[in-house]
């Protein structure tokens, strides 16, 4: 069975092939003409879809090909749990990364860090059932905040690892974005620890190789995690 599964972000549009739920082939950035440049040269069976800016209206006119297509919605059965009192404001890619997560670590209690352009840390109970969480500013929007509501702070990008004491304005602020993240992922590492001190932590987005080896706790990275939970999402329902 070939799969085609799309992820149209805040930031970043991107897709992933997957054949018999093997990842073929990944790609960040591409346009409608690019994206139809793959689905004719993979020629999936299905389709999953999911934005937060997109709609699904507009990207059915816009593609072709013989295909189930489906959209990712609040109403689309999930192979997960759900209690959240408002499923509907749910952010998608934060369900495809917990249905991700609990594909990958079934029967664990999971803390899910999703470091895209907000850093969502999504708590999935060890019976499978998705429990809500936090979202936090991201790093870019960290560095445009103070840029933007400062008369002379510059709009800088992330460096890895920066020190703890910034000997400049542009090293302080590289030390208040990276070491303040660092802080605040660990200290609510920390808090979810109370809760199930055996959980695991598993971190993804575009953002996280710049902390990943940085953290004190143990945790699994898993870049394409978005992804291949969207996959599993497909594969629920085509089955």
């Amino acid at each position: 069975m070939r799969n085609l599964v799309i992820d149209a972000g805040n930031t970043q549009y991107k897709m992933g092939f997957f054949d018999n739920n093997r990842l073929i082939r990944h790609e960040i950035g591409l346009s409608i003409s690019g994206l139809q440049g793959y689905i004719d040269q993979f020629q999936p069976h299905h389709v999953l879809f999911s934005s937060v800016n997109i709609s699904f209206e507009d990207f059915k006119t816009s593609i072709t090909g013989e295909f189930e297509l489906m959209n990712l919605s609040s109403s689309l059965p999930l192979p997960i749990g759900m209690d959240y009192d408002t499923p509907h404001t749910l952010g998608m890619d934060r369900v495809a990364a917990a249905v991700g997560a609990y594909d990958l670590y079934p029967g664990m209690d999971l803390l899910v860090i999703d470091m895209g352009t907000c850093i969502t840390y999504d708590w999935v109970s060890r019976d499978g059932v998705y429990q809500g969480g936090i979202i936090a500013p991201g790093v870019q929007m960290r560095f445009k905040a103070m840029h933007q509501f400062t008369k002379r702070l510059p709009l800088l990008s992330p460096l890895s690892d920066p020190p703890v004491v910034g000997k400049s304005t542009a090293a302080s602020m590289q030390s208040g974005v990276m070491n303040g993240i660092l802080a605040e992922m660990e200290g609510i590492i920390g808090r979810y620890r109370n809760i199930s001190a055996s959980m695991c932590v598993v971190l993804c987005g575009g953002d996280a190789p710049y902390f990943e080896s940085s953290l004190k706790d143990t945790i699994f990275a898993v870049p394409q995690l978005v992804l291949f939970g969207l996959n599993r999402i497909l594969t629920y329902n085509v089955d």
